[in-house]
């Protein structure tokens, strides 16, 4: 059993490698319309490999319309890697679904990839013949307002152009536009003849019910000429001739929300959803006063990340919560827009016991199935522990002050006889030492007074640095005649200016937090609350035993 163990732990360890410095294969598409060309990337990491993959198993499914290779070097940290990429451009022989099989290259080979090849759809007969003609199409007839409509635009040309071609900006008032990435090209063979295309998309999310206009867009660029009478000038007019065409206007038609999605809920159409979280640190093991960030992520397929609505906040008895700004992504997919939205937030638990977190949970519409869903996290309990360190500062529980209460009750009735006594003998000791003192005594201070934490502590508040004025005033309170829990809780605004200063420590916005107003609390604290320094100005006092 054990030699059989050891025997699947190499042959995992061995395709590991295998995968690591394997060829991996990729497209630029996987949906395409007979006739257009496709590219295939295959790329290494390993720098033994040499020569360049073998191409003959594409002959049967596809016609190989050219191969370059590009190698890279790249250095991240002092890590030095090499990559090498082939660029194979590929013409499928038939439409439907075409496998392009693995391809190897010395003993590693490349995963098998599935294409979707679709019939182009049939084009106008005078657009077949003209040199340069466009095609728009949608990727469906109807949507709901606010949903996604993706706006396909592809540019033919038969003959060569220069760089000097433009595309008039799309531009909707009832409707906001997001633009697909960059514009691609690739070959088409319409009619026998090898065609170069233009394809650009847009996602269009319409405001309004009703129908909708999709204009025409004007394409214009200027044709190569075959037979140039002179050479042309670097920098002056190309020679040929300008051509312009344009797409025709096509309607599209919006739906009203449903009357059956909730009234007070934020209208989410999409074509799927997904909500995840993650903690940082894991809260199986969270103690009192641990700073635990929680993410929440809102992923929607046909919506944009600004689209998305803010998910509910944490607000829990036994949690401060710190929030941060949220952060809103878009990613290009082959259906248009994928949009996230993450919100994280610092938790600091500040009580023991077991914490209840409800169940987050969003409403949307299904737009590829046409109904109402719900996508939720389930609730989860933290327990979360007593943190040794922070009990001077921690206010204690119900139990643990009705304990303690009752002992005192205890204790004070047991021994009342013996502290009165020795009270007594310890006054009438100290009356007696006074009597052969000095009237005034400097006492010998072996540590910090507090003038000088005082001090210490308003250097570091007004300069902003919100570390150094937690451990200043962590050595100032331990000389106050009670905690900074029983101070914050009977003086609010010192209480506010805690606050402020934990969310600095505990969230992303230390280095914008001002601590002027902490150090104003602390004066505005009255006298009798805090220690008087021993070693103040005492010259004015009259002497306890005049002559």
């Amino acid at each position: 059993m054990t030699r059989f163990t050891a025997l699947l732990l190499a042959l995992l360890l061995w395709t590991c490698q295998a995968q690591a410095a394997g060829l991996v294969a990729s497209v630029d598409r996987s949906r395409l319309n007979s006739g257009e060309t496709v590219e295939l990337t295959l790329e290494s990491k390993d720098v033994t490999l040499f020569g360049k993959p073998d191409l003959s198993p594409l002959d049967a499914l596809f016609e190989v319309r050219g191969t370059r290779q590009v190698n890279q070097l790249t250095t991240l940290n002092g890590d030095t890697r090499a990559t090498t990429r082939w660029i194979i451009t590929l013409l499928p022989r038939h439409s439907g679904t075409v496998e392009i099989p693995p391809l190897q290259l010395g003993d590693i080979k490349s995963q098998a990839i599935s294409l979707h090849v679709l019939e182009s759809p049939s084009q106008d007969n005078a657009n077949k013949l003209a040199p340069v003609f466009i095609d728009a199409s949608l990727d469906q007839d109807s949507v709901y307002v606010q949903a996604q409509a993706v706006l396909t635009l592809r540019i033919y040309h038969s003959v060569s152009l220069y760089d000097d071609s433009s595309l008039t900006p799309l531009q909707i008032a009832d409707a906001r536009i997001e633009q697909l990435g960059e514009s691609r090209t690739y070959e088409k063979v319409i009619n026998g003849l090898r065609h170069g295309v233009i394809e650009q998309r847009y996602a269009i999310y319409p405001q309004h019910s009703g129908e909708l206009k999709i204009p025409p867009l004007m394409f214009s660029a200027t044709l190569v000429d075959s037979q140039p009478l002179q050479e042309p000038a670097p920098f002056g007019p190309k020679q040929g001739k300008l051509m312009r065409v344009s797409s025709a206007e096509i309607p599209l038609t919006v739906k009203a929300k449903p009357a059956d999605y909730p009234a007070n809920i934020p209208w989410l159409p999409a074509r799927s959803l997904s909500l995840s979280e993650s903690w940082s640190p894991e809260p199986d093991h969270s103690q009192v006063g641990d700073s635990l960030t929680r993410s929440l992520t809102l992923k929607a397929e046909g919506l944009s990340g600004s689209q998305l609505p803010p998910l509910p906040a944490t607000d829990v008895n036994g949690l401060r919560r710190y929030p941060d700004q949220p952060v809103l992504s878009n990613q290009n997919s082959e259906r248009g827009l994928i949009g996230s939205r993450e919100e994280r937030e610092a938790l600091v638990p500040n009580r023991s016991g077991p914490i209840e977190l409800p169940a987050v949970e969003v409403v949307w519409w299904n737009t590829f199935e046409d109904h109402l869903e719900r996508s939720s996290l389930p609730a989860r309990t933290l327990q979360v522990a007593n943190n040794p360190t922070l009990m001077v500062d921690t206010p204690t529980g119900k139990t643990s002050a009705t304990s303690a209460a009752g002992n005192a009750t205890l204790w004070r009735w047991q021994l009342s006889s013996l502290i009165l006594a020795c009270t007594t003998l310890l006054g009438f000791g100290l009356w007696w030492r006074a009597r052969w003192q000095p009237a005034i005594l400097r006492a010998a201070q072996t540590g910090p007074s507090p003038r000088t934490l005082l001090d210490d502590l308003k250097r570091a508040s007004l300069a902003n640095d919100p570390q150094a004025t937690r451990q200043a005033l962590d050595a100032w309170a331990r000389q106050q005649p009670e905690t900074l829990a029983d101070m914050a809780a009977r003086f609010v605004p010192l209480s506010d200016a805690l606050d402020g200063l934990n969310g600095a420590l505990y969230s992303e916005t230390g280095q914008h937090w001002q601590g002027e107003e902490l150090w104003r609390a602390i004066r505005a604290i009255p006298i009798t609350e805090r220690v008087q320094d021993p070693t103040g100005d005492s010259s004015s006092l009259p002497p306890l035993y005049p002559k």
